[in-house]
């Protein structure tokens, strides 16, 4: 079985919430069957929506290229990271190991074709900072599919900001059962929560959309990775 290094705490409630959903997607016996982590929990890695929104603070790719040079050096096979805007700066992640990144925002795009078919429209539900940094349209187009955003980008940030500092509020789900209910008024039946924040939240999303988790997504590669072959080689000898 394969080691992943996780570059976590974006936030921190959004990476137990990835440990505790990869526990219960692996059909276990003991502990030993079990996918082995090395977490990076870490909180000080400076604000994605400071620096990319308000054009302040300090840069966080460095500080995740630090990261991920540790987890290698910690026994890593490979890293995932649970934060969508966090990947505006996979490039510097990338060039600072040789590591496998096994990149959330890729996988999802692959998850939103099959389910909106090409041409298709897909709602995103996802921190102001992944529209600005445009971190799905180079693959979107690629795949054929047009993305939609919420209107009220303000209320998405300021639910976001809610969770980091209280955990799932009840107005934070509001918020984004109307954002969800504003896509699909626009024709975007398929959506995706691109914000481990509003993971917390997945289930207040409006009735009738066909919404996927980007986080749901990242563990089954997770498992995949760690375990695939490890399957595979037991069917075989079996």
């Amino acid at each position: 079985m394969r080691r992943v290094g996780i570059l976590g705490g974006m936030g921190p409630e959004a990476t137990v919430l990835l440990m505790q959903k990869l526990l219960a997607a692996v059909p276990a016996a003991d502990d030993a069957d079990h996918v082995p982590l090395i977490v990076d929990q870490n909180p000080q890695v400076p604000s994605r929506i400071r620096f990319l929104l308000e054009r302040g603070g300090e840069d966080p790719g460095p500080v995740l290229a630090g990261m991920a040079r540790r987890l290698e050096q910690a026994g890593a096979e490979a890293l995932a990271m649970p934060c969508n805007t966090a990947h505006h700066f996979a490039p510097a992640i990338r060039a600072a190991t040789r590591l496998p990144f096994l990149d959330m925002v890729a996988l999802s795009v692959d998850r939103a074709a099959r389910l909106a078919g090409k041409g298709g429209r897909v709602g995103i539900l996802a921190s102001p900072a992944v529209q600005k940094v445009a971190l799905f349209e180079g693959p979107f187009a690629a795949a054929g599919l047009t993305p939609e955003y919420p209107e009220d980008q303000a209320a998405l940030l300021a639910a976001i900001r809610r969770i980091k500092a209280e955990g799932p509020a009840e107005d934070a789900r509001n918020t984004l059962r109307a954002a969800s209910r504003d896509l699909l008024a626009r024709g975007a039946q398929v959506q995706m929560i691109a914000c481990t924040e509003f993971s917390l939240i997945a289930d207040s999303v409006a009735e009738g959309a066909q919404v996927f988790d980007t986080l749901d997504v990242l563990v089954e590669a997770i498992r995949e990775f760690a375990i695939g072959n490890s399957a595979k080689k037991r069917q075989a000898a079996g």
